[in-house]
């Protein structure tokens, strides 16, 4: 039987918390507090990190209700949906640890995107190249930090599509180069994993959760723990947070 919280939406916690929430979660937590406006969002706690670790990948009981709850106040909060596809919400996922130290997982942006979100992004924003250029760089970075594919498999294509359309510049590729990118990219995808890219949206979270968990074991952050005496049961925390567009709001303190 579950006992302990084990997710703390912004807020609910504080900056004395940072054990438990992590240096990063610990003060969106605080700011969201205090009324300083950052994009809402909840933090996975470093001791759930901690049992994943010792309990061979295994989660507490009841995790996946509380994020669900967490998610879906989220949703309320936002006014949006995970995985609609008229209102699409999209959401951050980032390591958190009391501590930085390299080897942690890479943020990942834009969560959340697939065929169905892009189309409804598409309609809201009026603007397509942006909205496929965004998902074009969500499936390279969870291609590379949740899939561990190399960036430089991304970054021919991308690099062999500029010279198709005689482009220096990302910024100049318009939107059937940039379709034609992320169809590229998913086959990439296919070929090196054997699996189709996740299109949804749920299954793309807990993957993502997942890497931020997993890197906290890799070589390079154990090794880096050892150097500089940081404990292995300090554990990282995870931060989920809904995303806020530069041309859709500028409310966003983060």
């Amino acid at each position: 039987m579950k006992e302990k919280k084990c997710v703390y939406f912004f807020g609910e916690g504080g900056k004395e918390m940072k054990a438990l929430l992590g240096g990063k979660g610990a003060n969106l937590s605080e700011m969201t507090k205090i009324g300083i406006p950052v994009p809402q969002g909840f933090t996975i706690t470093t001791e759930v990190c901690n049992l994943y670790s010792e309990n061979n990948k295994k989660y507490p009981e009841g995790l996946d209700v509380e994020i669900e709850a967490n998610m879906n106040e989220l949703e309320e909060k936002t006014g949006k949906k995970f995985g609609d596809k008229k209102n699409p919400l999209l959401v951050s996922v980032r390591s958190g640890a009391a501590v930085s130290m390299p080897g942690m997982m890479d943020t990942i942006l834009n969560l959340g995107l697939n065929p169905d979100t892009v189309q409804g992004l598409i309609e809201l924003t009026k603007n397509e190249r942006f909205v496929l250029d965004s998902y074009r760089r969500f499936i390279q970075m969870f291609g590379n930090v949740v899939l561990g594919i190399h960036h430089e498999n991304f970054e021919k294509i991308l690099e062999i599509v500029k010279e198709e359309n005689n482009v220096k510049l990302d910024t100049e590729l318009d939107v059937k180069a940039l379709q034609k990118i992320v169809e590229l990219y998913k086959a990439k995808v296919k070929e090196l994993t054997n699996e189709e890219f996740p299109e949804k949206p749920n299954i793309q979270l807990d993957m993502a959760i997942n890497a931020v968990f997993d890197s906290w074991d890799n070589e390079r952050a154990i090794a880096y723990r050892k150097l500089n005496d940081i404990p292995d049961s300090l554990g990282t925390a995870v931060n989920v947070q809904s995303m806020v567009f530069g041309n859709m709001g500028n409310d966003s303190g983060t």
